[in-house]
C-alpha cells in the first residue's frame, strides 16, 4: 500500500463562504474587469466586480422576497451562461442550496433530481426546460415557483428586491460558515440513479483557496482569463468557476461547443478547462487539415518534434542544438498557428474527465500549449489531484493537491482523503457507508502511485474484464489509444469470459468527410464508412498500433464498426462525456454475440 500526503497551503479555517467572494471583490477592485459576458450585437461586453456583486445582490433580495429560506433547494437548470454564474451566487447569499440540473436531462432526470433533493423552486433558461419541469410537476410536491431566464424570469425577481434590506440580506451573506451544506451535485453515474453529492462551503472554498496558491502562475498571472464551454451543472466547471472568481481571473461563458474554437479565437483566455476529446478533436482537425493541403508529411514531423521537445524538457540540461532549431522551424510552421487559432493567448490548458493520452500530452506541452493533467469525482469536489507548471510528469494525473492524501489499497483501488471530500450521499446511506469507510474516500478507479506522488490511473475497478483464461484486462489504456485516431470517436472493448478481447468503435462523423477527401473518398459518410475497405484497415492499423502498447492477451483481436455514435441524446454518454457500458453492452449484444461465433475468431 502506498500513501502520499500533501499539507495545506492555507491555514484551515471555518469562517467564510462562497456567498462572500462577490462582495469581497468588489471591495478590492471595483472597476476591475471580472467577468465577459455576450453584447446584443455579439461582442464580449466587460462586467466589473462592482457590477457583478450589484447583480448578485439584486437577484439574491428578489429570491428571499418570494419567500426563499436558508437551506432551501433550488435547481438550476441552464447551459453554461453568465446568468449561471450570477444565478448561483445570488442563490448561495440567500442562504440557499443550489442544485444544478443537466440541460439535456430526460424528463425522468429532471424530476429525480429535484423530488430527491425536495427542491422548492427551479430556475430554467429555455421555454423548452420550463416545459420539461411541467411535464412532472405532478410528481414534484414541494417545487412552489418555476422561473425562466429566457422569459425575463430573473429581472422579474429583481424588481422584488425592494422589499429586503440591506442589513436582512448581510444577515443572510454571513449565516454560512464552510461546514455549511452549499450545493448538491447529482453524479451522471453510467449506472442507476444518480446520486445526490452533499457538498460544503468549505469543500468548495478551501479546496478553492488551495489550489489557487498551488497554480498561482496559471490562474493569477496579470491579465489571467478562462473562457467555460463544459456544463455548469459538472462539479469540474463549477470549481473552476469558483477559481476564476476567487483569483479575479476575468470570466466568460460559452455554451456552444461547435464555434468553441471561434470563442476562444475572440475571448483570447490564458487557460481554460476542457476534457481530453476536445483536445482529440483539436489535434485530429489540425492533423487531417495539413494532409488535405499536402502537408501532411511536415504536420507528422512537427508531431514528432514536439514529442521530443517535451520528453527533452524532462531530461537535466539543455536540449541538443539539433532538436531546438527543429522546434523553432516547426514553431513558425505548425505550433504557432494552433496556438493562434485557440486566441493566442493560451499558455495552460486543464484537462480532466478521463486520460488525455501520453503523446498527445507531449505533444501539445512540446508545441507551447502544455494541457495540465488533473484527476477527481463530484465526491471530492472535482480535482483530487493536478499537474502544475512547476510539478508536472505527462502521463500521469499529478500529485496531490495541498490539504489530500492519496492511498493506493492492495487491490490497487485509488482513495482519497482531505479538504474536497464529501460527507455523504443525499437520502442514501448505504452508498455513504460503502464509499466512506475508516476517513478514506474509495474512489472505484484503479491506480499507481510513483515515489513522487504522481498518480497514474490504470482504469475502473467496475470496468476490469476477465477473459475465459482468467487474465483481468483494463480497458482504458487501450480504448484511449484507439480514441487519439482521427477516424474513431468512442470504443468500447468487450471479452468478459470469452477467450479474446474485442471492441466495439464509432465513427467520427464530423471528421469522416475532410479525411475522406484527403483519401480520396469525397462524401465519405458513416454508412458508407463501415464497409469501406480503405476505412476498414485504417481502422485496423489503428488497433495494430494500439495493441502495442499491452500485452497480447490484452490486444483487441476483434472489432466492429457501429452503425452510429455515442451521444448524450442517444443515452449512451452521460453529461460528462463518459460511456455507459452496461448500455452499450446490453443493446448491441448481437454484434457482441457475432464477434465470438465466428469460426475464425476462435484461432
Amino acid at each position: 500500500m502506498r500513501e502520499f500526503d500533501v499539507p495545506p497551503l492555507v491555514v484551515p479555517t471555518t469562517f467564510g463562504n462562497l456567498a462572500l467572494l462577490p462582495t469581497r471583490n468588489a471591495e478590492v477592485d471595483p472597476h476591475g474587469a471580472g467577468y465577459a459576458r455576450r453584447a446584443p450585437d455579439g461582442s464580449w461586453e466587460d462586467v466589473t466586480h462592482a457590477a457583478f456583486a450589484a447583480a448578485v445582490d439584486a437577484l439574491a433580495k428578489g429570491f428571499m422576497a418570494t419567500g426563499i429560506q436558508v437551506g432551501d433547494k433550488v435547481g438550476l437548470l441552464s447551459r453554461t451562461r453568465y446568468e449561471w454564474t450570477l444565478t448561483d451566487f445570488a442563490l448561495l447569499a440567500a442562504g440557499a442550496v443550489v442544485v444544478p440540473v443537466y440541460e439535456t436531462s430526460s424528463p425522468e432526470q429532471v424530476s429525480w433530481v429535484l423530488a430527491d433533493s425536495g427542491a422548492v423552486a427551479v430556475v430554467v433558461e429555455t421555454a423548452a426546460h420550463a416545459a420539461t419541469v411541467a411535464s412532472v410537476r405532478a410528481d414534484l410536491p414541494t417545487l412552489r415557483d418555476v422561473w425562466q431566464i429566457d422569459a425575463g424570469g430573473l429581472d422579474e425577481l429583481i424588481e422584488g428586491a425592494t422589499e429586503i434590506t440591506d442589513a436582512e440580506l448581510r444577515g443572510r451573506r454571513t449565516l454560512a460558515d464552510r461546514d455549511t451544506v452549499a450545493t448538491i451535485i447529482y453524479t451522471s453515474g453510467t449506472t442507476g440513479r444518480p446520486k445526490g453529492c452533499v457538498l460544503t462551503h468549505g469543500n468548495f472554498l478551501t479546496l478553492t483557496e488551495n489550489a489557487v496558491e498551488r497554480l498561482k502562475t496559471v490562474v493569477e498571472a496579470p491579465g489571467s482569463s478562462t473562457l467555460l464551454f463544459l456544463p455548469l451543472a459538472h462539479v469540474f466547471a463549477r470549481l473552476i468557476q469558483c477559481v476564476a472568481v476567487y483569483s479575479r481571473a476575468r470570466l466568460g461563458h460559452t455554451a456552444n461547443i461547435s464555434s468553441i474554437v471561434d470563442d476562444l479565437g475572440e475571448f483570447r483566455p490564458t487557460f481554460v478547462l476542457a476534457v481530453p476529446r476536445v483536445f482529440e478533436k483539436v489535434y485530429n482537425s489540425a492533423e487531417q487539415q495539413a494532409v488535405a493541403s499536402g502537408r501532411g508529411r511536415a504536420f507528422r514531423m512537427g508531431v514528432d518534434t514536439a514529442v521530443a521537445w517535451s520528453h527533452a524538457l524532462d531530461s537535466p540540461g539543455k536540449p541538443p542544438m539539433a532538436l531546438r532549431m527543429r522546434r523553432a522551424s516547426f514553431d513558425r510552421l505548425i505550433y504557432k498557428r494552433l496556438r493562434e487559432a485557440m486566441g493566442g493567448r493560451l499558455e495552460y490548458a486543464i484537462s480532466g474527465g478521463a486520460p488525455l493520452g501520453e503523446r498527445l500530452g507531449h505533444f501539445f506541452r512540446g508545441a507551447g500549449l502544455p494541457v495540465l493533467e488533473g484527476y477527481g469525482l463530484t465526491e471530492t469536489t472535482a480535482p483530487a489531484t493536478v499537474n502544475t507548471p512547476e510539478l508536472t510528469k505527462v502521463g500521469t494525473v499529478g500529485p496531490p493537491l495541498p490539504g489530500v492524501s492519496v492511498q493506493v489499497a492492495e487491490d490497487g483501488e485509488v482513495l482519497v482523503q482531505g479538504v474536497g471530500v464529501f460527507g455523504g450521499y443525499l437520502n442514501n446511506e448505504d452508498a455513504t457507508v460503502a464509499a466512506l469507510q475508516d476517513g478514506w474516500f474509495h474512489t472505484g478507479d484503479l491506480g499507481e502511485l510513483d515515489a513522487d506522488g504522481f498518480l497514474r490511473i490504470t482504469g475502473r475497478k467496475k470496468e476490469i474484464i476477465v477473459t475465459a483464461a482468467g487474465k483481468n484486462v483494463a480497458p482504458a489504456v487501450i480504448e484511449d489509444r484507439l480514441r487519439a485516431h482521427p477516424l474513431i470517436s468512442q470504443c468500447v472493448v468487450v471479452g468478459d469470459q470469452q477467450p479474446f478481447i474485442a471492441a466495439l468503435v464509432t465513427l467520427d462523423a464530423e471528421m469522416l468527410p475532410l479525411w475522406g477527401s484527403s483519401h480520396g473518398l469525397p462524401g465519405l459518410d458513416l454508412e458508407q464508412a463501415r464497409t469501406e475497405p480503405t476505412v476498414l484497415q485504417a481502422v485496423q492499423e489503428a488497433v495494430d498500433e494500439a495493441n502495442q502498447a499491452v500485452s497480447r492477451a490484452e490486444s483487441i483481436r476483434e472489432f466492429r464498426l457501429l452503425p452510429s455514435d455515442f451521444t448524450e441524446d442517444n443515452g449512451y454518454l452521460t453529461p460528462s462525456l463518459k460511456v455507459r457500458r452496461s448500455l452499450v453492452q446490453r443493446d448491441f449484444a448481437e454484434e457482441i454475440r457475432q464477434i465470438y461465433d465466428q469460426p475464425r475468431s476462435q484461432a
